[in-house]
C-alpha cells in the first residue's frame, strides 16, 4: 500500500465537501469556521477550502461531478499535503464515475474522513493507498469547548509523529449528547461524557489475529458491495475487518443480512478478525454482539475468529483513526488492538 508523508507543521490541509453540503448552509457556517480555526490554532496548519465545499447542499446534491472535481484537484496540487473531508452524508457514491484513480496512486496524501465517507476509502483502497478513517471538520475538528484529548492524540500519533507499532486504546470516557448544531451558543456548551465500564470486550476468539485493515461505516456497505470499489473475494484474505454503524441505527437483523451476504461471497470464511465500534448511544449494544456470535460464530464455524467489541471509532465521541491497509493486531489473551506500522512516511 502507498503511504503519504507525514504532517507537519504549515502543511497545507484542503477540506472538501464530498457527500452532503452541510458545511455550506448559513446555519452551520460557524461549524466550518470553528474546525477550521482548529485545524490552524490547535495543529499549526495552513487550511484551503475547495470551491466548491461551501457552496450548500443544493449545489452539492446537484453537482457530484464538481464535489469530484474538487478532490481530483486537491490530489493534483502538490502544495496540499492532507485532504479532510467536511462532513458524510449519503450519496458519495454518485461520485464515482468522475474518479481518476490514477490520480490518487500517482499523488499520494493524506485523506480523512468518516462514514458515507467509507466510499471514498474503498477508492482509495482501490488506487492502493493508505487512507484515514477518522475525524470530519464539521464533527470532531468543530466539538464544542474544545477538541477531545483521546481524539488529539490520535491524530497526532498517526498522523504527525508516525511509530513502527501503537496500541489503540480503548477511551475511558464517551458521549452521544446531540447538541442543536444550529445553535452557535452550543458551541460553548461541553457534551456530558459518561464512564466507560466496559472497554474492550472480547465476545469471541483466540490466540493473535493479524491483518490489514479494511472496512468502516457498515450502513453504507450496500451502495458499494457489486461496484468496481468492491474487493474480490481473494482480496479479503487476511483483513481485519472493522465496522461501525451510523445514527441511522440500522436494525440488528439488517446487520444479520449484510454478514450473511458477505459470508455468501467467501469474505467471512477469509477474514482474520473483526473490530466493531461503539454504536451511537450503545443503541442495540447487545443485540449487535449476538448477531455477531450467531453469523460468524455459529453459521459459519468461526468461533475461533477474534471479535473486538466496543471499539472507538466512527460515530462515537471521542474517536480515533483507523488507517485503511495498514498493518493491525488483535491480540485475544491482552484484549488489545495496535497498529504494526506507520501508516504515513
Amino acid at each position: 500500500m502507498l503511504k503519504a508523508s507525514r504532517l507537519m507543521k504549515n502543511d497545507k490541509v484542503a477540506i472538501v465537501s464530498l457527500s452532503a453540503g452541510t458545511g455550506g448552509e448559513s446555519m452551520f457556517i460557524h461549524r466550518y469556521e470553528l474546525g477550521k480555526k482548529r485545524l490552524e490554532e490547535d495543529f499549526g496548519l495552513n487550511v484551503v477550502t475547495m470551491p466548491n465545499a461551501l457552496k450548500g447542499v443544493a449545489h452539492i446534491y446537484k453537482h457530484p461531478e464538481a464535489r469530484a472535481a474538487d478532490l481530483m484537484a486537491a490530489f493534483k496540487d502538490d502544495s496540499i499535503k492532507a485532504i479532510i473531508c467536511m462532513i458524510g452524508g449519503d450519496d458519495t457514491i454518485r461520485t464515482l464515475d468522475y474518479i481518476d484513480f490514477d490520480v490518487i496512486k500517482n499523488n499520494p496524501k493524506i485523506f480523512m474522513g468518516y462514514s458515507d465517507t467509507t466510499v471514498n476509502h474503498f477508492m482509495m483502497y482501490k488506487a492502493g493507498l493508505i487512507s484515514f478513517y477518522g475525524p470530519s471538520i464539521l464533527g470532531e475538528f468543530a466539538e464544542n469547548v474544545a477538541m477531545h484529548d483521546y481524539t488529539k492524540y490520535y491524530i497526532q500519533k498517526i498522523l504527525f509523529e508516525p511509530s513502527e507499532e501503537l496500541r489503540i486504546d480503548p477511551s475511558p470516557l464517551w458521549t452521544s449528547e446531540w447538541l442543536d448544531w444550529t445553535d452557535p451558543t452550543n458551541s460553548s456548551i461541553a457534551r456530558t461524557m459518561t464512564k466507560d465500564k466496559k472497554g474492550y470486550e472480547l465476545i469471541q476468539g483466540s490466540g493473535i489475529a493479524k491483518g490489514r485493515l479494511l472496512g468502516g461505516c457498515v450502513d453504507v456497505f450496500p451502495m458499494i458491495i457489486g461496484t468496481k470499489l468492491w474487493p474480490e473475494a481473494d482480496e479479503w484474505n487476511g483483513i481485519i475487518l472493522f465496522m461501525e454503524t451510523s445514527e441511522e441505527y440500522p436494525r440488528p437483523n439488517d446487520i444479520k443480512y449484510l454478514l450473511r451476504g458477505m459470508a455468501a461471497q467467501g469474505i467471512i470464511g477469509r477474514i482474520s478478525g473483526i473490530v466493531f465500534g461503539k454504536p451511537l448511544y450503545e443503541k442495540y449494544y447487545d443485540d449487535y454482539k449476538k448477531v455477531l456470535l450467531q453469523v460468524i460464530g455459529t453459521e459459519n464455524n468461526r468461533s475461533d475468529m477474534p471479535i473486538l467489541y466496543n471499539a472507538n471509532f466512527g460515530h462515537t465521541a471521542p474517536k480515533c483513526i483507523l488507517p485503511y491497509g495498514a498493518m493491525a493486531e488483535i491480540d485475544c489473551e491482552r484484549w488489545s488492538f495496535r497498529l504494526l506500522e506507520p501508516a504515513v512516511v
